[in-house]
Parts: structure tokens; C-alpha cells; sequence
């Protein structure tokens, strides 16, 4: 399930006992339904797809999401960012750590083992091999698609207005 903020803001994944919690405690309202209803002894509901939390949860800007090979790989839209192929991806830092690069956002790329092995340790300069797009901290739409691989149809419009 895709939980908005109070702002309609996509700040989150849950699995549907999660969501039917939420819905039950009223801490959350349905946005769009899904195929299918919840059953329980007395009850039955229908599966919601998309929901809204009724008051706003503060959601912190400026702390660092973790750095993870998927979400790289998220960012830079599964393509190695020297050569543009999607196969055999791996990560690479512009600067390598060996010459005093750091494992941050602003560091690390997709890249394809080939590219790789041919950049090794050295320096963009020196390799004559610089990333497509300069890398940066992704927008935290990124960390949906990594929770979520397949985005169902109707997450599109939320996602892509926060984008």
C-alpha cells in the first residue's frame, strides 16, 4: 500500500495489515481501492491500494536516507552512467576511495563491471571517463520504488506529482 502524508505527499510503504490497522484506528483514510476485500470474523472491508495519513506526519528533509546498491542503481535509472548499458550493474566511486573519495550520495554511480574494471583507481580526469548526470542524493520517490519493484498503475499519478 502507498501511505500519503495529511499533504497527499508519498512518504511511505506498508503491507496491507499495516494499512487495514491504520484504517481501523481511523489514523488514516482510503484514497483508492484496490482488487479484492479484507475479510475478519465480523467484518469485511475493501482493499485499499492507496491511503492518506489524517494528520501530518513531519517527515525530515535533511537527514541522509541510507545509501544502498538498489537505491544507486534506482537513481541512476538501472543504466551505467559512463557507458549507458543496463547489464552486469555494479556501483563505482567518482573519486575512489583509495584516493580519498567517500561513500556518499554524491560519490557513487551505476556502472557496468567493464566500465569499471577500465576506470579502476583512478580519477575521472585520468581514466577520461566522467558520469553522464552528477550525482546526488535521490528524491525520496526513489525509496518507494525500491520498497515496491512493481509499481502498481494507480501509485503513478502520486508519484510523478512529487517528483
Amino acid at each position: 500500500m502507498l501511505v500519503l502524508n495529511a499533504t497527499y505527499e508519498p512518504i511511505h510503504v506498508c503491507g496491507i495489515k499495516r494499512a487495514a490497522v491504520l484504517l481501523l484506528k481511523e489514523k488514516a483514510e482510503v484514497i483508492e481501492n484496490g482488487d479484492g476485500e479484507l475479510h475478519a470474523e465480523h467484518t469485511a472491508m475493501a482493499r485499499p491500494a492507496i491511503i492518506r495519513l489524517r494528520t501530518y506526519a513531519p517527515v525530515p528533509r535533511r537527514s541522509r536516507r541510507r545509501l544502498t546498491r538498489r537505491a544507486v542503481f534506482a537513481r541512476d535509472d538501472w543504466t551505467c552512467q559512463y557507458c549507458g548499458d543496463h547489464r552486469d550493474l555494479t556501483v563505482d566511486h567518482v573519486i575512489p576511495r583509495s584516493k580519498g573519495g567517500s561513500s556518499e550520495w554524491e560519490n557513487i554511480v551505476a556502472c557496468c563491471s567493464s566500465c569499471n574494471r577500465r576506470k579502476a583507481d583512478r580519477l575521472p580526469h585520468q581514466a577520461r571517463m566522467f558520469p553522464k548526470t552528477t550525482p546526488r542524493p535521490p528524491h525520496p520517490s526513489v525509496f518507494i520504488q525500491v520498497a515496491c519493484p512493481r509499481i502498481p498503475p494507480s501509485w503513478d499519478y502520486w508519484l510523478d506529482a512529487a517528483a
